[in-house]
C-alpha cells in the first residue's frame, strides 16, 4: 500500500500545482452540455496524473472524467477525477481538488482528495484509518481524522448537489433539497462532490447526499468517510458501490434520520 500511497500522493501534488498556476488565468472553456463545462486545466492535470501512474503501473486500468477506460481487464484500476469542481474553476471560485483512488477487484483501497486552496491532502487506505496532511511552517502536520458525533439531523450541517440534466430531468433533488432544509440546521452546496465527502470525514458537515454521480466523483471520498467512522450506502440504506447513481453519507449517527427523509418523495 505504502508504493501505492505515495505515487497517488504524488500525482495529486502535481496536478495541483498545475490547477494552481493557471488559476485565475483565462482559461479556454468548452461544454459538455448546457451546464457541464470542461476546461484545458482538466486534460492537463489528467495527463499529468496518467503519467505518473504510466510510470510505475503500466498494466493498471484508469477510469478518469475525461477519458474513456484503458486496461479494463486489470485486476487494479485507478479512478481519476482530475478536477472536481470544473465550474467553480472556470469561476475562480476557490472550491475545487483533485480526487484520486485505487480499485483493486472491485473494492477502493486507496482514496486521495488534495484541495490545493487550503494545502488539505486527505489520505485513506482500507484498514488505516484516514488522515489529513497539511503543510505547517516547515513541515508535514498529520492527523487522523474522524466523522462528527451530532446525533440530532435537526442540528445537522448537511451537503449535497445538483445533477447536470437539471434543467431537463424531473429527477434533478429539489424535493430532497427542500424536504432536508426544512429538517437540518441548514444545507449547503459546495459545487465539488469529492470536497464534500472529505469534509464529511473530518466531522465539517454530518451528512450528504446526491444523486446521478459519477465513480470518480464518490471512489476516493467514499473510503475517507468509511475509514473516519461514518457509513455510506445507497438512498435507501443499502449497500453501496461507486458506479451506482445514488449516494447516502454520513456520520453513522443520523443516517437513519437522513434514510426516512429520502423516502418522502
Amino acid at each position: 500500500m505504502q508504493e501505492f500511497t505515495k505515487l497517488a500522493v504524488e500525482a495529486a501534488l502535481e496536478a495541483g500545482e498545475i490547477i494552481t498556476k493557471h488559476s485565475g488565468m483565462d482559461k479556454k472553456i468548452g461544454f459538455k452540455d448546457d451546464v457541464n463545462l470542461v476546461t484545458e486545466v482538466d486534460r492537463l492535470s489528467e495527463e499529468a496524473i496518467i503519467k505518473i501512474i504510466r510510470r510505475e503501473f503500466p498494466d493498471h486500468g484508469i477510469l478518469t472524467e475525461e477519458s474513456k477506460e484503458r486496461k479494463p481487464e486489470s485486476d487494479f484500476k485507478w479512478v481519476i477525477d482530475p478536477l472536481d469542481g470544473t465550474t467553480n474553476y472556470a469561476h475562480n471560485l476557490p472550491v475545487y481538488c483533485v480526487s484520486i483512488a485505487l480499485e483493486e477487484k472491485g473494492k477502493i483501497i486507496l482514496g486521495v482528495v488534495y484541495n490545493p486552496n487550503l494545502d488539505e491532502l486527505f489520505v485513506a487506505e482500507k484498514g488505516n484509518g484516514a488522515y489529513l496532511y497539511k503543510e505547517k511552517g516547515m513541515s508535514i502536520n498529520k492527523r487522523k481524522i474522524s466523522v462528527s458525533h451530532e446525533h440530532e439531523l435537526g442540528k445537522s450541517l448537511l451537503a449535497t448537489g445538483f445533477p447536470y440534466d437539471i434543467r431537463t430531468s424531473r429527477i434533478n433533488n429539489l424535493n430532497h433539497f427542500t424536504n432536508f432544509y426544512k429538517k437540518c440546521q441548514a444545507v449547503r452546496r459546495m459545487g465539488a462532490a469529492a470536497l464534500d465527502l472529505c469534509y464529511l470525514a473530518m466531522g465539517r458537515f454530518d451528512g450528504f447526499w446526491e444523486l446521478k454521480l459519477s465513480p470518480w466523483d464518490m471512489a476516493a471520498g467514499s473510503l475517507l468517510i468509511t475509514e473516519a467512522g461514518g457509513k455510506v450506502t445507497d438512498f435507501s440504506g443499502g449497500p453501496f458501490n461507486i458506479y451506482m447513481k445514488e449516494i447516502l453519507a454520513t456520520n453513522g449517527k443520523i443516517h437513519r434520520q437522513m434514510v426516512d427523509v429520502l423516502k418522502d418523495r
